[in-house]
């Protein structure tokens, strides 16, 4: 079972919003923690109301194929914890498994969508896009 499968199984046993909150804001306490020197301008996600970032770092699995690791951190408990949830959907994954990850159908399969405020959901998007465009890049500069 994968780390999405359990948050979704988990998300079923809560019922009440207030308590999801509180979970989706331990997954954020999970997040590995990230050095202040990467919390720079390069790596700080555009369009999010509260403050975040991506730092992402290319490794190479034994077929040589890039994997995209991120780590990631918010001054804003929940979006800590929805970047939590994005790095366990992207972070070691292809550019083209990452292209292949619809992450807005995945928070909305949760509730999100009507759960989150217009600037949270406007800065998810920001933060999948921010992911998914790393992703381009990287596939870009293999060609």
């Amino acid at each position: 079972m994968t780390a999405i499968d359990d948050i979704r199984e988990n998300f079923e046993l809560l019922d009440d919003w207030d308590d999801r909150y509180r979970y989706v804001i331990e997954l954020g306490r999970t997040l590995e923690p990230m050095p202040e020197a990467e919390h720079s301008a390069a790596n700080k996600v555009q369009g999010c109301v509260s403050q975040v970032w991506l730092s992402r770092n290319v490794e190479r699995n034994d077929a040589g194929e890039a994997l995209l690791k991120y780590r990631g951190d918010s001054d804003a408990h929940i979006v800590r914890g929805l970047v939590a949830i994005l790095l366990m959907l992207y972070s070691g994954q292809t550019p083209q498994q990452i292209l292949a990850t619809d992450a807005i159908a995945v928070f909305d399969e949760f509730g999100f969508r009507e759960h989150l405020t217009p600037q949270r959901s406007n800065g998810l998007r920001s933060m999948v896009e921010r992911i998914r465009t790393d992703a381009r890049e990287t596939l870009a500069a293999a060609s």
